[in-house]
């Protein structure tokens, strides 16, 4: 087979969740799979040379590359109006061309799968950005009509398209997203915690959030719980560290800590490295992500490869993805996310025990088991 990738989300220059999902399952398909051809396509109006750059460790030697020299954005607009081929930019050898990115343009070669992730502006329209609100209102009907497949992350994210959109139900699989044990696994490197805590300005014990900084991602309501942890324990209190880069609304999650006075508890870092994340996450007391929804819900999962204590809510697709094995609190609650993260903090035995059993949980999502799914889909396709 001839298979071919958008790769838009892997030359973005702060990689998302979207990005890795990619960049996880397209590598372990050339990996597993060297008899067939990949490659990765992408326009780029702009820092075309910082884009392959980008897009190079995870192309190596395995998926060719293919870059339009045209604007991605105005492709996008244009097209959503002017039915402009796809396969002008990138030709019709394709087999098959998966879209990771819930848009599928017009004119694409071939068969066609595209990744819709979830629902959330659908769900919760008012914590998403309202660009890409626009996109989706105007283009993904159109995208799910033109996909032969529609793939999504989790059965809980299936019921939520069938949900909005029932006439797609016999499209749509399950193909449950892996995590990356090369960059999420029990420290090797003990000495490099403190070095990059103090990189990031933490001191002591921390409980770690790391994601967008967003509203979505239940951070005011994880912020009025920490206050009353500190409360309660005073000085003793760990750290609440947030990580990750910032999203949009998050105003009002800044503006929290200040008005509850706790700007020496609560840090917001830089965006994280993906050098870094490991060594920042395996440094944490425990991780807390208690998030109101999401698609999959990778963090936790990554949290739990590295054998950190994981506090999530009962939400969406979270329960899904962490089993028994987490703290699972009330989302829209601030005194269950209060009394979770003093569980985690006041029992020894209880973190030893979800981090054995966050462990095993990990093993059961690879990137090789995402990807043979994703292969069997293709196959049956052509």
């Amino acid at each position: 087979m001839r298979i071919e990738f958008d790769a838009l989300p892997l030359v973005s220059e702060k990689m998302t969740g979207i990005g890795w999902c990619e960049a996880g399952q397209t590598t372990a398909l050339a990996r597993l799979h060297p008899e067939d051809s990949f490659r990765y396509n992408f326009f780029s109006g702009k820092d075309n040379a910082a884009k392959m750059e980008r897009i190079m460790p995870f192309a190596g030697d395995s998926i060719a590359v293919k870059m339009a020299k045209f604007s991605g954005y105005m492709y996008r607009a244009s097209s959503t109006f002017v039915p402009v081929p796809y396969s002008s930019f990138f030709g019709k050898k394709a087999d098959v061309t998966h879209f990771f990115n819930y848009i599928v343009p017009p004119g694409v070669h071939g068969k066609t799968v595209v990744t819709v992730h979830d629902m959330v502006y659908k769900a919760f329209p008012e914590t998403v950005r309202g660009r890409t609100k626009l996109m989706l209102n105007m283009g993904l009907k159109r995208s799910m009509k033109r996909a032969d497949v529609i793939v999504t992350d989790s059965e809980f994210s299936k019921s939520e398209i069938i949900r909005y959109f029932p006439q797609h139900e016999a499209k749509i699989r399950v193909v449950p997203c892996g995590v990356d044990t090369d960059r999420f696994h029990p420290c090797t490197e003990p000495e490099r915690i403190p070095a990059v805590k103090e990189s990031l300005g933490i001191g002591g014990d921390y409980f770690l959030y790391l994601g967008t900084i967003e509203p979505r991602k239940n951070l005011e309501r994880l912020i009025t719980a920490y206050k009353a942890l500190v409360n309660k324990l005073g000085e003793k209190s760990p750290k609440l560290v947030l990580a990750g880069g910032k999203g949009w609304l998050y105003d009002g999650i800044f503006a929290r800590v200040e008005r509850l006075g706790l700007q020496d508890k609560v840090i917001f870092t830089k965006y994280v490295p993906a050098e870094d994340m490991n060594p920042l996450m395996c440094g944490a007391l425990a991780f807390v992500f208690p998030s109101l929804y999401e698609g999959f819900g990778m963090p936790p999962l990554e949290a739990m490869a590295c054998g950190v204590p994981v506090l999530t809510s009962g939400e969406a697709s979270l329960p899904e993805v962490t089993g028994d094995c987490a703290v699972i609190c009330d989302a829209y609650s601030p005194k269950s996310i209060a009394e979770g993260l003093y569980r985690l903090y006041a029992d020894e035995k209880l973190r030893r025990d979800l981090s054995a059993r966050g462990l095993e949980r990990a093993k059961q999502f690879t990137w090789e088991r995402s990807a043979e799914m994703l292969y069997d889909i293709y196959s049956a396709l052509v």
